[in-house]
C-alpha cells in the first residue's frame, strides 16, 4: 500500500455503516491523530481499534486523507459555542474560557494535521472549515457587534487581528512553553494584549 494507504482503483464503495458506526470510526481518527500525528495513522490501526475489518474501511472511505476529511467533517463543533454577553469585553474573556477549555483536545489535533493539511488542498479545507473557520467567523461576530455598540470605531486598525491572535495564541503556547493555552492564559491575553490594543482598558495584572 502506498504512502498515502490508497485501495485498489477496482474496489467497489458500499455503504453499510450507520451514522452511530461512522462517529465511532471518527472519533477513533482524531483520537489516534492527537496521540501519535498523522504520519502514524494507518487504516490498519484504525481497523484494529474499532474492531472492523481494514476493508471495510477502504470500501467506505477510500484512502487514509479522505477517512480524515471526512472524520473532520462528520464531526465537525468548532470551537466556541454561541457568546452574547453584551459587551466586547465579556465577549473576549467567554472565547477566552472556552478556547481554553477544549486547548487539551483542539490544539493537538490542530498540529497534528498542520504539516499534512499544507500537502494537501482537500485536508487544509477539511481542518480550515471544521476547526478553524467557525472561531474565526465567531470572533469577528463579536467584534463587529462591539463596532456596531460604538464600543469601539468600526474602522479600528487592531479589529481585523482579534481572532488571529486569540487563536494564534492557542496554538503557539505549546510550542513556545510546553503548555497548553488553558482559561487562565487566554483570559491574560485578553486583558494584556488584545484589549489595550482596541483601546478598550490597560493591562491587568492576574495571578
Amino acid at each position: 500500500m502506498s504512502q498515502q494507504e490508497t485501495a485498489p482503483a477496482q474496489t467497489p464503495r458500499r455503504s453499510k455503516i450507520t451514522p452511530e458506526r461512522a462517529q465511532e470510526f471518527y472519533a477513533a481518527v482524531l483520537d489516534m491523530l492527537r496521540e501519535s500525528g498523522y504520519e502514524a495513522l494507518t487504516m490498519e490501526g484504525v481497523a484494529s481499534r474499532t474492531r472492523c475489518g481494514k476493508s471495510t474501511l477502504y470500501r467506505q472511505w477510500g484512502s487514509k486523507p479522505e477517512l480524515v476529511v471526512a472524520a473532520l467533517h462528520g464531526t465537525r463543533q468548532g470551537l466556541l459555542p454561541h457568546i452574547d454577553t453584551g459587551t466586547l469585553a465579556g465577549d473576549l474573556h467567554e472565547a477566552a474560557r472556552a478556547i481554553g477549555a477544549g486547548s487539551g483536545r483542539d490544539t493537538p489535533l490542530m498540529h497534528a494535521l498542520s504539516h499534512a493539511a499544507l500537502q494537501s488542498p482537500e485536508l487544509l479545507c477539511a481542518l480550515r472549515e471544521a476547526l478553524i473557520m467557525p472561531g474565526l467567523a465567531s470572533i469577528d461576530a463579536m467584534v463587529r457587534r462591539g463596532a456596531e455598540r460604538g464600543e469601539i470605531p468600526a474602522d479600528h486598525p487592531a479589529a481585523e487581528f482579534v481572532s488571529a491572535q486569540l487563536l494564534g495564541a492557542m496554538r503557539t503556547r505549546p510550542l513556545l512553553e510546553g503548555k497548553y493555552a488553558d482559561e487562565a492564559y487566554l483570559i491574560r491575553f485578553v486583558d494584556n494584549a488584545i484589549l489595550p490594543s482596541l483601546g478598550l482598558g490597560t493591562p491587568v495584572h492576574r495571578s
